[in-house]
């Protein structure tokens, strides 16, 4: 098996989420033997971003780390541990809400379309937009 770095450029669909995992100097922490759990935007949820504001987080090495590693929580947490649980602490420092009902994961106010892409060093979950830190948030 890959690691999740490997993983997801197998996917081809996270080619903004790589390129803001390797701007932001966060590739060798996904590549290391965590595990760790990703919720990783797609290519069409980082598009529903305005332009600006992606562009201006891929200038924004400090502001961008922020964001990529609040999608990065530890451990292997796989589909059956999410529904069993209401918040992921990430590497970011700050936590998710995980919210399960009726086979549907909710992550903050993303849904999780792909569960359980199982890699070397974790696990990735595909989720529908990208997620902010509270911090963050309307900056």
């Amino acid at each position: 098996m890959a690691d999740i770095v490997e993983t997801a450029v197998n996917a081809g669909s996270f080619k903004t989420l790589l390129k803001a995992v390797d701007i932001s100097g966060l590739t060798e922490t996904v590549k290391s033997p965590g595990p760790y759990t990703i919720f990783a935007p797609t290519d069409d949820a980082f598009a529903k971003l305005p332009p600006e504001t992606l562009d201006s987080l891929l200038q924004n090495v400090e502001k961008l780390k922020r964001i990529v590693a609040y999608h990065i929580a530890f451990g292997d947490v796989r589909s059956e541990d999410l529904a069993q649980i209401d918040e992921a602490e990430t590497i970011e420092g700050s936590v998710v809400a995980i919210e399960s009902s009726n086979g549907t994961i909710k992550v903050n106010d993303a849904n999780v379309v792909k569960v359980d892409i199982l890699a070397d060093n974790g696990v990735i979950h595909v989720i529908d937009m990208v997620l902010m830190p509270a911090i963050l948030a309307g900056h």
